[in-house]
């Protein structure tokens, strides 16, 4: 659906509307883009708990003898380290080594047949091509995917007491989950339980820089969970005050601040990287930017005054453009604009002082380390 002109909707469109959610087209899919206001609801996230509609995402399910190893030429990170019941956070790269996408990859264990089974969430506006390349990159292994993007929805629960709301969730479980379980699990940690007889994964991620638990299940107990959430109090927050959530935690959003022209070493994610697996796609010029020079690097910017930098706008030091910014925000939990900017690799240090040009004049920006923000509630 992503290349149509007439948007698509989640099974949550009608629920939105009802809660006077103001709409706007993402990626092919007509969203909630706020319900009572982008910053109120951030503030919720910040200080309580508020619940997002992200089934738009891509949610891909794998099986298949050697499914750890048929994955591991595709990413930079060892997938083989993972454990059931674990995930790694990483990046689909080409051969030159740019991210095609990000993506969680979760690791379920091996089933009664001796196949491992694992759950990939990708990006809304990259799901189909992401899975025309896995297809074709996994063509020649014993691996199956199957696409449950629209069999299946995903809730996001985030938020600083976002424990305290988990109950409805618990209240009519088939397998004696308790709270206790939930609090005990790690981060990237998950794992599948049922509700009438309907499979519930629960994984605690997400992308708000809060504690918190993506759910995804069958649109039926979906719906039921929703409304069981706001009735217990939870906020419903619309992309909005994800973006400015996921910018206070530095981190990337694909189209922006990472792409097929940038590579993991660039935007920071050198961590993602683990150079004492085998080969995988971009390896060699991956190498070759750690050995030498880069030619960008992504840096936190704190703009003087309450000057926004936005997306596109350009990094200056003195007269010559140095840079560009990718994302931008006054920032409701720090009360100052703060950005994410590509500049020359030199002029990266913490306390660099720089320019952004914002419609034809410059304003003073320092080069800040990131994230911008860090939850004092967030478990580790």
């Amino acid at each position: 659906m992503e290349n149509s002109s007439i948007p698509a909707r989640t099974p949550f469109y009608d629920l939105a509307i009802a809660q006077n959610a103001k709409m706007t087209t993402f990626a092919g899919w007509e969203m909630p883009i706020q319900f009572t206001g982008i910053t109120a609801e951030h503030q919720a996230v910040r200080r309580q708990c508020g619940i997002f509609d992200v089934s738009h995402m891509g949610k891909f399910l794998f099986s298949g003898h050697q499914l750890l190893q048929s994955l591991q030429p595709l990413v930079p990170s060892d997938l083989t380290r993972l454990t059931p019941g674990s995930a790694q956070y990483t990046v689909l790269l080409n051969s030159q080594g740019g991210i095609i996408d990000d993506v969680i990859f979760y690791y379920q264990g091996e089933d009664s047949q001796g196949h491992q089974r694992g759950v990939m969430i990708v990006n809304a506006a990259t799901k189909t091509r992401d899975k025309a390349w896995l297809l074709a990159n996994l063509e020649s292994t014993p691996v199956t995917l199957q696409d449950i993007s629209r069999s299946q929805v995903l809730l996001a629960l985030q938020g600083a007491e976002v424990l305290a709301y988990l109950q409805p969730l618990l209240a009519e479980n088939d397998n004696n989950v308790t709270v206790e379980d939930l609090r005990s699990l790690r981060p990237f940690g998950h794992f599948t339980m049922a509700r009438g007889g309907e499979q519930i994964f629960v994984a605690r991620t997400g992308y708000t820089g809060e504690d918190g638990f993506e759910i995804m299940t069958t649109p039926s107990i979906g719906l039921q969970l929703w409304q069981d959430f706001i009735a217990a109090g939870v906020t419903p927050c619309g992309l909005g005050c994800r973006d400015t959530l996921r910018l206070e935690a530095a981190m990337a959003l694909y189209g922006q601040d990472i792409n097929e022209q940038t590579t993991p070493l660039e935007a920071g994610l050198g961590w993602l990287i683990h150079w004492d697996k085998g080969n995988f796609l971009g390896r060699s010029v991956l190498a070759a930017q750690k050995a030498g020079q880069k030619p960008k690097l992504l840096v936190g910017l704190e703009m003087a005054g309450r000057n926004i930098a936005r997306h596109g706008y350009p990094v200056l030091r003195g007269q010559e453009v140095v840079g560009i910014v990718t994302s931008g925000t006054l920032s409701p939990t720090l009360g100052k604009p703060v950005a994410l900017a590509y500049v020359s690799p030199d002029l990266g240090q913490v306390g660099q002082e720089l320019l952004v040009e914002i419609r034809g004049k410059t304003y003073p920006a320092t080069v800040v380390k990131k994230p911008f923000y860090r939850s004092p509630h967030k478990s580790t």
